[in-house]
């Protein structure tokens, strides 16, 4: 329900200064490559690029860990990381189950805000934590052996990880108090990287299938629920604000003057626009997860394949010298730009994945073809490159 939640929000909003937006009609090559643009653009590759490689990390220390029977062993009795793999019967229900929750959001938000705001919040506070843990254990790797603390049925944690974790947790508090958007994009690379780099895509044919329906997910909200609703349902959603729990808080305690600011759910990265004072571009998390999910099982699969040796060294080929990664990467930015454009000459929401999905799967696929690999990539590539499943690897739970 959580991983629905982030997903709701999955389209690209331009939003302009009212008195402009009854002025300005046209489009221009500086509009395009405005600072609020270029950055999402950005902090989009960034996120994918290093969840990408963290997810790939992750699997060579579990595979070494797994090659030795005493790590192992103590692996299984302590808390670790496990990934989520995502199954056929998963990504059809996950467009769902995204729908749903949009509804329940639309319908039922004000009721609920302080529910969404919890489980953000917690949400947010582990999402962040991973994604600080390298930095404690680099940090702290001079003074600290590593060793596991116990804190009971909560498991064993190491130093880096408990700092790590307070971090998050002073993170969230300073973004609950303030409001404001700089918190709140901080907050979403750590959910982004930890999705990117903990839920994993078993083949081609399940990429396929749950991109295609996010697609029309997000072309069914973005451009005829308002058919059904009377407003652009994802719209409404992305760009709702919820009341602070502090002001609620406050309330109860009769401190009817302290007003702390409303929150705005960090399901999306939104960044300002330096040259127009009101003008802002907002990436939902969905369009950065989802691409980066096949990205990243690309990078897996070229990993195996050089581990196996099963590469076609022929340096004369040019094709060969092209990797899946590169050529997904390179459709992924193609497609922000076309939503991006597509956003500027219709000055409205624009389902963003429409552009990304044909963008990121089209090279892909025909990379894949030329070389031969998609036949194992789109059934079972990581059984066919000798890789055992893992036993700690868990189906994500919908």
């Amino acid at each position: 329900m959580l991983f629905d939640i982030l997903l709701t929000v999955s389209d690209v909003v331009e939003t302009k200064p009212l008195a402009e937006q009854n002025v300005y009609r046209g489009y221009s090559l500086l509009s395009i490559i405005d600072s609020s643009h270029l950055s999402t653009f950005v902090i989009a590759l960034v996120l994918i690029i290093y969840g990408s490689f963290r997810a790939l990390d992750h699997d060579k220390s579990k595979e070494s860990i797994s090659s030795n029977k005493f790590l192992s062993d103590s692996l299984s009795n302590d808390q670790g990381t496990n990934s989520h793999v995502i199954e056929t019967m998963h990504a059809i229900a996950l467009p769902l189950g995204a729908s749903l929750s949009l509804i329940i959001m639309f319908f039922f938000f004000d009721s609920l805000q302080t529910i969404f705001i919890m489980c953000t919040a917690i949400l947010s506070t582990m999402g962040f934590a991973y994604l600080l843990t390298p930095c404690c254990q680099l940090i702290l790797r001079p003074c600290s052996d590593n060793t596991k603390i116990s804190f009971g049925f909560m498991g064993r944690y190491t130093l880096s990880e408990i700092i790590a974790f307070s971090l998050s947790i002073a993170l969230v508090l300073v973004w609950i108090i303030t409001g404001h958007w700089l918190f709140m994009d901080v907050i979403a690379t750590g959910l982004c990287i930890s999705f990117i780099a903990l839920v994993r895509l078993p083949n081609l044919k399940v990429s396929a299938l749950l991109l295609l329906g996010l697609v029309i997910y997000d072309v069914f909200w973005v451009y005829f629920s308002h058919y059904i609703f009377t407003t652009n349902v994802m719209v409404r959603v992305a760009t709702r604000e919820a009341e602070n729990p502090l002001t609620t808080i406050a309330r109860k305690f009769n401190f009817h003057r302290y007003n702390a600011p409303r929150l705005s759910l960090p399901g999306k990265i939104v960044f300002p626009s330096m040259q127009q004072s009101g003008r802002f571009s907002l990436l939902g998390l969905g369009d950065i997860i989802m691409p980066g999910l096949v990205l990243c099982f690309v990078l897996r699969f070229e990993s195996r394949k050089r581990t196996n040796n099963l590469y076609n060294n022929d340096p004369l080929a040019l094709i060969n010298r092209l990797t899946y990664f590169q050529c997904s990467l390179f459709g992924y930015c193609a497609g922000l730009i076309a939503a991006t454009i597509s956003a500027e000459v219709f000055k409205c929401a624009q389902p963003a994945l429409l552009f990304l999905v044909p963008f990121t799967l089209t090279p892909l696929l025909l990379i894949a073809h030329l070389k031969g690999d998609l036949n194992s990539m789109w059934s079972d590539p990581f059984a066919e490159n000798g890789e055992i499943p893992s036993p700690s690897c868990k189906l994500l739970n919908v």
